[in-house]
């Protein structure tokens, strides 16, 4: 398919990269500034789900498996899945239970649809990460998507405790190559998913 491009003077713009970019940098925004409906879950499908998945039909014309949206390469994912899930418990439940700035934030978040809650609201966040502005990156950049889908991911994180939010620039490196390895947002989403749920459930104490 034979790409478009927008031209400025002597520039020339890849729309797509271009309509990325300036979405993804408004749907943050707007979800920090402006709270759509009392329920911030429901913003989160809206804002970095729903609409991207639109633009990707409607706007692009293009397949949505091609941003991620499949199961992809299901064994490795699956596989990575259990495996990232192994190895990141231990370390969760030692910063959830050894740091206070973790329990102050997480704890009282704790509900008895907590699972539900966590799916629900890290759906959307992780195909617009790891979907839409992955795979849309990876058409003009290339492996470097990993990095720079990271990056807004990263400052996304900024008022929540510090332990996790300097760590989310690797984080979110590992959770694009999860993506890019099965070529599905799906298993980031699980292994995220996991992390946010247990990390609640140990800083309220809830394990003991």
């Amino acid at each position: 398919m034979i790409r478009k491009w927008l031209r400025l003077d002597e520039l020339a713009f890849d729309r797509e990269i271009v309509a990325i970019t300036i979405a993804s940098t408004l749907l943050l925004m707007v979800d920090y500034y402006f709270p759509l409906t009392p329920v911030n879950v429901a913003d989160g499908l809206g804002l970095y789900l729903l609409i991207p998945l639109a633009m990707i039909v409607f706007a692009f014309r293009r397949p949505v498996r091609e941003y991620g949206f499949t199961l992809g390469d299901w064994k490795a994912g699956l596989a990575i899945t259990g495996a990232a899930i192994l190895i990141m418990a231990p370390l969760l439940w030692l910063i959830g239970r050894g740091d206070p700035a973790m329990q102050r934030y997480y704890a009282w978040q704790a509900t008895k649809i907590l699972p539900l809650l966590t799916a629900l609201d890290l759906l959307g966040w992780e195909f617009f990460f790891r979907g839409f502005i992955l795979f849309g990156y990876e058409k003009k950049f290339g492996v470097h998507a990993l990095w720079l889908q990271a990056v807004p991911f990263a400052l996304a994180h900024i008022t929540k405790p510090a332990v996790e939010t300097l760590s989310t620039i690797f984080g979110g490196f590992a959770f694009g190559w999860v993506a890019w390895r099965t070529r599905s947002f799906l298993y980031p989403f699980l292994i995220h998913w996991f992390v946010a749920t247990f990390t609640i459930i140990v800083a309220a104490g809830l394990l003991g």
